[in-house]
């Protein structure tokens, strides 16, 4: 493979630790306070509720709705994870996987919203480029603790 400036394996690098900067600013930009008495659970309760396949309302109720503070804190600190994870280059095909199955959650539950697909798209399409493209091989964690060859 030709590349300019960087490696094969550095490019990828730079687009994990690039999606790994995107999951943490998700989690820092969230308004801590209100995100944690409810506020993100209670908006996604109204697209659930509103939902137009019956599994997604269903399944919403059972595992989201009865303990909204655990979710809401289980999200937030999942994208502290996924990011510090993908940065550092740690466990990161667990890492892209997560990450890729939170972008799958939000694109079920947002599915009649074609407008708000647009970063999980792209987080998405990077996370399977990362995996498997081997992103971990350069400038990680991984490499360096001989994890994943």
């Amino acid at each position: 493979m030709d590349t300019i400036w960087l490696t094969g394996a550095e490019w990828l690098a730079v687009l994990r630790i690039g999606l790994g900067l995107w999951w943490l600013e998700s989690w820092r930009h969230k308004d801590k306070k209100t995100w944690f008495e409810g506020g993100g659970i209670t908006w996604a309760a109204g697209i659930a509720a509103k939902h137009r396949w019956n599994a997604v309302r269903g399944g919403f109720d059972v595992v989201v709705a009865p303990r909204p503070r655990t979710m809401a804190y289980v999200v937030a600190y999942a994208e502290l994870a996924l990011g510090l994870g993908l940065i550092l280059g740690f466990l990161t095909p667990l890492a892209l996987v997560g990450g890729l199955l939170l972008n799958l959650v939000y694109f079920v539950l947002m599915i009649h919203d074609w407008a708000e697909q647009g970063q999980n798209s792209m987080m998405a399409l990077i996370s399977v480029v990362a995996l498997f493209g081997m992103a971990w091989q350069t400038w990680s964690l991984d490499d360096a603790l001989g994890l994943f060859q």
